[in-house]
């Protein structure tokens, strides 16, 4: 079966422990790109911290899509044109700004240069403006600061913290919004039934694509959802345990140019 869509997780997965992408995964994306292959960025990064990928990829020029906030929003990477995107509503983010500040956790979410959050110096706040390459804003009141609906906000903390406080997090969003985790110490919210599968689904319909045509790359909590949509689901080997049950393949990890080798192997 040849995969002609290949959705590709970045952290863990794309870039290697050092945020970089190695030479051997970019040859591998442009000759998929050659034989007529449509990539897909699908992280739960901003669309600023998944830009500067897209652009050492080359892609503005070559074309694809950029799947961000964890499937709120999906952009044309050569037009830059929104082709898909579903929002938090404030209601929903003031009660996880509420319910950070009760449980002793740090919230977070983005304006247009980067991460805004009222705990700077929380280090998961920092992990994240570290994963996408973007500056931390300190922000004394986020509720003041955050007036229109977002693609994502999140809350981080440590996983032992975290993991309880997603049920009771879910439960006061109610069907409002959904609280779901990345990794274990970031829980993300975002808009009802927003994950990387159900934003795929969208794109592969507009493409006119089935699941059938669809590989994915992956290592994340978050992954699973298009794992278990893909033709052909392929799990790096540094992917948590949980994420590997869902795989249908396995490649090397990220820093052994695990892209590359299952691009080469089921692609090329």
């Amino acid at each position: 079966m040849p995969y002609t869509v290949l959705a590709l997780d970045l952290d863990g997965t794309l870039t290697d422990s050092q945020k970089n992408i190695t030479t051997a995964s970019k040859q591998a994306i442009h000759a998929a790109i050659d034989k007529g292959v449509t990539i897909v960025l699908a992280s739960g990064r901003p669309l600023l911290g998944v830009e500067p990928i897209a652009r050492q990829l080359d892609l503005f020029r070559l074309g694809g899509y950029m799947l961000a906030y964890n499937g709120a929003k999906i952009v044309s990477c050569k037009t830059g044109e929104t082709v898909w995107e579903k929002d938090v509503e404030l209601e929903q983010i003031y009660q996880a700004i509420d319910f950070a500040r009760e449980h002793h956790l740090a919230f977070l979410c983005y304006d247009s240069e980067g991460v805004i959050t009222d705990c700077p110096d929380d280090p998961y706040v920092k992990k994240e403006a570290f994963n996408n390459s973007i500056p931390i804003k300190y922000i004394k009141n986020m509720k003041e600061a955050v007036l229109t609906p977002q693609s994502k906000v999140m809350i981080v903390g440590k996983p032992e913290l975290l993991a309880p406080a997603q049920a009771a997090l879910q439960i006061l969003l109610k069907d409002k919004a959904l609280a779901s985790f990345s990794e274990p110490c970031f829980m993300e919210i975002t808009a009802p039934n927003v994950h990387k599968a159900g934003s795929l689904e969208v794109l592969l319909s507009l493409l006119g694509k089935t699941r059938s045509d669809l590989m994915v790359i992956g290592d994340g909590l978050n992954d699973i959802p298009m794992f278990d949509l893909a033709g052909l689901a392929v799990a790096m080997e540094n992917s948590l345990p949980e994420t590997k049950l869902h795989a249908h393949v396995h490649t090397a990890s990220n820093d052994q140019d695990g892209v590359a080798l299952a691009i080469k192997t089921y692609i090329l």
